[in-house]
């Protein structure tokens, strides 16, 4: 019993993030604005911040790049 509780914690601790972006791109999308790059984003945003905390030894930084780096290629878009 002790493994099932594990499992279910460590499923909704992994889950946690694909559903925040689910849900942001269910309300994007009821607005009327179809964007099809979530998974992308969270990807490039990951990267970006690991790569700037791992550069600079500073972790806020990189939380801070990391967060707004996916914004920022967004509006560079050319659709």
């Amino acid at each position: 019993m002790e493994h099932l509780a594990t499992l279910v914690a460590l499923t909704l601790a992994a889950g946690t993030p694909l559903v925040l972006a689910a849900v942001g791109e269910l309300l994007t999308e009821r607005s009327g604005v179809l964007n099809l790059g979530v998974e992308g984003m969270m990807l490039v945003g990951a990267v970006v911040a690991f790569i700037v905390a791992a550069t600079t030894k500073a972790p806020w930084l990189g939380v801070a790049q990391g967060w707004s780096r996916p914004r920022r290629w967004r509006w560079c878009s050319p659709s």
